[in-house]
C-alpha cells in the first residue's frame, strides 16, 4: 500500500494534471513505474485511491464553479417544469447531459479493462505522446482567440456537437490521453476559441468525475486498505486542483496549447528510455 509521503505526492500530481491538458491518470502509472515504488497499480486498493483524488478534484471544480452550477440547475429545474428552454444556463445544463452519456457509457462497458492499463507503463508513455500530438492538433484547429469565455456562445453548441465533444472525452479513459486535453481539441474543432473550450471542458468534468467517484463509494469502504495515506491524497488532490482551474480559467484566455504539447511528447519519450533501461 502507499505511504504517506507517496500518497502526497500522487495526490497532488493528480490534481494539477487532471485539470492541465497533461493526462493525470498517465502520470499516476508512469510516476510510480520510474521511481521503482513498490505499488501493485492494478490492485483493488491503488483504484480505490486513485477514486478518491478524482472526488477531492471533482469536489473542487464544484466549489469553484458553484455560481455557475445553481444556475445551471436551477434553469434546468424551471425549463423542465415550465416545459420551456428559457435560458442560457438551461441549455448549457442539457448540453453537458448530452456530453456525459457516451463517456459514461463507455466506461461502465469497459471499466475492467480499461483498470488493467495500469499496470502497463510503457503503452500509457506511447499514448501521452499521442495526447501531445492531439494537443498541437488543436492549435492548427484553433481559429481565434477571445478574452473571457462566453456561455452564449457555449449554448449555441448544436447537440450533434455537444455529443461529439462527449464522445472524444471517451479517449481520456485511455491513461496517457488528458480529459482536458482532447475535450478542449474536440471544442475548439467546433469552433470555441480556447477559454470558451476550456471552461466547457471544466464545467463538463464536474459532473462526469463526480458521478464516476460515487458510483466507486462502497468499493473504497471495502478495498481502502490504509486511511491515512487515503485521507493525504485526498486533501492534496483537492487543493492542487482548486488552485490550478483557477490559474488555467486566465491562462487560456490568452495563452496556447502548446507548451503542454511539447511537455507531454517530452514526457512520453524520456519515460519510454528510462522504462527501458
Amino acid at each position: 500500500m502507499l505511504t504517506i509521503f507517496q500518497a502526497i505526492i500522487l495526490g497532488t500530481l493528480q490534481g494539477v494534471s487532471e485539470l492541465f491538458p497533461i493526462s493525470s491518470l498517465g502520470h499516476m502509472v508512469l510516476l510510480p513505474a520510474l521511481l521503482h515504488w513498490n505499488i501493485d497499480q492494478s490492485s483493488d486498493a491503488f483504484l480505490s485511491f486513485v477514486i478518491l483524488t478524482h472526488l477531492a478534484t471533482a469536489l473542487a471544480l464544484l466549489v469553484f464553479f458553484w455560481r455557475d452550477w445553481v444556475r445551471i440547475v436551477r434553469d434546468m429545474i424551471r425549463s423542465i417544469m415550465n416545459r420551456r428552454m428559457e435560458t442560457v444556463y438551461a441549455r448549457l445544463g442539457f448540453l453537458i447531459v448530452v456530453s456525459s452519456i457516451p463517456v459514461g457509457l463507455f466506461g461502465l462497458l469497459f471499466q475492467t479493462k480499461l483498470q488493467a492499463l495500469f499496470a502497463a507503463p510503457r503503452l500509457v508513455a506511447v499514448m501521452l505522446i499521442g495526447n501531445g500530438i492531439i494537443l498541437f492538433i488543436a492549435e492548427l484547429l484553433q481559429r481565434g482567440t477571445q478574452i473571457g469565455a462566453d456561455d452564449r456562445k457555449l449554448a449555441r453548441m448544436t447537440w450533434t456537437q455537444s455529443f461529439t465533444v462527449g464522445l472524444a472525452q471517451c479517449i481520456a479513459l485511455i491513461p496517457g490521453f488528458s480529459r482536458t486535453g482532447v475535450t478542449m481539441t474536440a471544442g475548439i474543432a467546433n469552433g470555441f476559441s480556447r477559454d470558451n473550450a476550456a471552461r466547457y471542458a471544466f464545467l463538463l468534468a464536474t459532473p462526469i468525475i463526480f458521478a464516476a467517484a460515487l458510483l466507486k463509494v462502497p468499493h473504497i469502504i471495502t478495498h481502502h486498505g490504509e486511511w491515512s495515506p487515503a485521507i493525504a491524497g485526498f486533501f492534496c488532490a483537492a487543493i492542487a486542483a482548486f488552485f490550478s482551474v483557477r490559474y488555467l480559467t486566465k491562462y487560456f484566455q490568452t495563452r496556447t496549447l502548446r507548451p503542454f504539447a511539447f511537455y507531454c511528447i517530452l514526457a512520453g519519450i524520456v519515460s519510454l528510455i528510462l522504462l527501458a533501461i
